[in-house]
């Protein structure tokens, strides 16, 4: 049956919506991370896929042309600061939860000295040291610039194989904050920088985060961290402070020293234990290495393995050589809670946790600081009032040997 004229105009808005309904996904599939993609809009338009990448806020864009096993891609970060880098990588390595960082055939975006943006390419095998090197895949056409607002757009074309295609790109990205002489410097080590690899799907445009190997190192990085936050940066200096003040009274003898003993000998054991999963660590991660902290580790260790083993030859209180084993034993007890506190720090600098574990260990040391003041100020009240009944009741021209208690 033929339509009229006015059921053609009828029909117009329909087939208008039929046709821009058609046209939507294809716009939608150009708008991931649309904040980043924005000032690149015209040049990013012309691949076939957009991925939001799970971390750093980072967004992929490729094509794949499987006749030539080609990888086409653009991707968009915003680096920490202006003077920072932006990294896309391939690692070949067979098995997704370790292929990370080392290993990765980078391609990473920078201002140079004259302020132009460049590309170069580094096989990563150190993280103490990254030299720009040819990597193990052809790549070309790689272009780097940089937006308002400090957005880092990198391009390049990677020949990547049908039969890497066909198990999964494990594909690494990064940013980080400076470059100097031409060389990008370390990373942050926060969660999200942690997470920053996965799984490359380009036939189907999908990807998947970080493995669980990272998971795993993660909660081991969180368990050694505890430990020695309990054991040198609050069991240690709490038995200093029972040691120091309670045995000024009569009473407290010989509790104190009981209890001095177990908070520090437990404080041990459970350094032991912190350390030791600090070496774990140490050697699981090849190329990275924090010197302060380790060292501090390592002369933290020595000198409190030392001290357990002076209680071995700890003297009777009569003995000439007590006055020395004392002044032996206080020396690196007082050491030992300074070395501790501060690689506790180093620790949570390293790890880089959520500021509340941080405030939390400074709200407990300032609690311990600020027990060991008011005692302080306690105990010298009463070795002083102490002295002065000593003195008002002796008859005249006698001394008190100096066997009054005082502080330690």
């Amino acid at each position: 049956m033929a339509l009229s004229l006015r059921h053609l105009l009828l029909l117009l808005p329909v087939l208008a919506l039929v046709s821009l309904s058609t046209l939507f996904p294809s716009a939608l599939s150009q708008s991931c991370s649309a904040t980043n993609s924005l000032p690149f809009g015209n040049a990013i338009s012309l691949y076939s896929n957009c991925l939001d990448l799970s971390t750093l806020g980072a967004s992929l864009h490729y094509t794949y042309d499987p006749t030539n096993s080609t990888l086409s891609l653009s991707f968009v970060a915003t680096p920490p600061s202006s003077s920072g880098w932006i990294s896309w990588a391939l690692n070949p390595n067979p098995d997704p939860a370790v292929a990370g960082m080392i290993g990765a055939q980078a391609v990473i975006a920078f201002k140079d000295g004259a302020g132009a943006v460049v590309t170069k390419t580094y096989n990563v095998s150190s993280y103490s040291s990254v030299t720009e090197s040819p990597i193990a895949y052809e790549t070309w056409d790689r272009t780097a610039e940089v937006a308002v607002g400090g957005i880092m757009r990198l391009s390049a074309k990677f020949k990547v194989g049908a039969d890497a295609v066909a198990k999964g790109l494990n594909q690494v990205w990064q940013v980080g904050g400076s470059v100097v002489d031409g060389a990008p410097q370390m990373h942050e080590l926060k969660d999200a920088n942690k997470k920053a690899k996965g799984v490359l799907d380009v036939v189907s445009g999908t990807a998947t985060s970080g493995g669980s190997g990272e998971g795993a190192r993660t909660k081991r990085k969180n368990i050694h961290g505890i430990l020695n936050a309990v054991s040198w940066g609050i069991m240690l200096p709490l038995g200093v402070i029972i040691a120091r003040y309670l045995r000024t009274f009569p009473s407290a003898d010989p509790a104190w020293f009981y209890l001095h003993v177990f908070c520090q000998f437990s404080a041990y054991v459970i350094g032991v234990a912190g350390w030791a999963t600090g070496l774990k660590l140490g050697a699981e991660s090849k190329g990275i290495v924090y010197y302060y902290h380790r060292n501090i580790g390592i002369v933290l260790f020595s000198v409190a393995t030392l001290q357990i083993f002076a209680l071995l030859l700890r003297p009777k209180k009569d003995h000439k050589y007590r006055f020395y084993w004392n002044i032996y034993h206080h020396s690196l007890g007082y050491a030992i809670v300074a070395l501790g506190i501060v690689n506790v720090f180093k620790g949570i600098n390293i790890l880089q946790p959520d500021n509340k574990w941080k405030h939390g260990y400074i709200i407990a040391i300032a609690v311990l600081g600020g027990i060991a003041v008011l005692l302080e100020l306690v105990t010298w009240a009463v070795v002083l009032r102490r002295k002065s009944g000593k003195a008002t009741t002796k008859p005249y021209g006698h001394h008190n040997n100096g066997q009054a208690r005082q502080p330690l």
